[in-house]
């Protein structure tokens, strides 16, 4: 049984017909995450919800404002403001607002073939970092307004690429911070900033190390914990990564690329290259070269 307030003042919702919610599973460009309900609560005193078998879609509750309860899996969860949870599908589960502080929620049914790759921030309160807030709700107006504006494929489409996104912003909290974000980066982030200005020279571990004032055990653990691979194995990624950019839009011979990124010798460079990309810089310059 489910149970909810008459309404509230303020509140907006989309709720897709059956018809499109099968299209959208049906569509190649829909498929994978799409939308079947959407909306916004302010302020939603006696807000409750109960569904003993669960919904056949996700269901994320952003709370906005205030405070609320999200019953999943025999435990309480207190959802507070800037903190997200999402109940899986399928699942049974119950919310409600907080008597004293009701909450203010954004909300959205999901579901897809996709929406697994999402699965690990199911279940759990997620706090969402005090950083570009704004941008992800801009998101979710996307997604809103798209779907307001009529249930057009590209509509569809868009909205569900948005979604992605949305979630993404959830998922990847880190990264999404690096797009934009530049005072508040860590020393990772420190760390891999001065490898990128330090592609022509020959710095070492030591070198960046020092440059973020740790130890080199210290800064090698923290670094390989976060990115599953060592420092230097990072440099020489973006190395190759550089050199994949001037192989393809620069008339640099291969034997000056090899010395502007700081390799040996033209072979070290080939042999270092081949192990990361599978091809010789010879063949890459030959399949991707932009004539200007």
């Amino acid at each position: 049984m489910e149970k909810i307030a008459e309404g509230f003042k303020g509140e907006r919702s989309i709720i897709t017909p059956y018809s499109i919610r099968n299209f959208q599973s049906e569509n190649d460009a829909t498929s994978n995450l799409f939308v079947t309900h959407i909306g916004y609560y302010p302020y939603a005193k006696n807000h409750f919800r109960e569904r003993k078998d669960g919904t056949p879609e996700n269901i994320l509750i952003l709370c906005d404002d205030g405070n609320g309860i999200v019953r999943y899996n025999h435990t309480d969860f207190n959802l507070k403001k800037n903190e997200v949870f999402i109940i899986p599908k399928q699942e049974a589960h119950a919310y409600q607002a907080d008597r004293l502080n009701p909450w203010s929620i954004y909300w959205i049914h999901f579901k897809g073939k996709e929406d697994h790759l999402f699965s690990s921030i199911y279940g759990k309160i997620i706090p969402l970092k005090n950083y570009r807030l704004n941008d992800r709700l801009s998101l979710f107006e996307e997604i809103f307004h798209n779907l307001e504006m009529g249930y057009f494929p590209d509509n569809l489409a868009y909205a569900g690429i948005c979604l992605k996104h949305f979630l993404a912003t959830i998922r990847y909290q880190d990264q999404f911070a690096e797009s934009y974000d530049k005072d508040s980066e860590d020393i990772i982030q420190k760390s891999m900033r001065f490898m990128k200005q330090n592609l022509s020279n020959k710095i070492k571990c030591q070198d960046v190390a020092n440059h973020i004032g740790y130890s080199v055990p210290h800064f090698s653990s923290l670094f390989s914990a976060k990115t599953s691979i060592s420092p230097m194995e990072y440099y020489n990624q973006l190395k190759i990564q550089k050199a994949c950019s001037l192989l393809e839009f620069s008339d640099m011979k291969i034997k000056e690329i090899a010395y502007y990124l700081g390799f040996y010798d033209p072979f070290h460079f080939s042999k270092a290259f081949q192990a990361e990309m599978e091809i010789s810089p010879k063949e890459y310059r030959k399949r991707y070269f932009v004539k200007k």
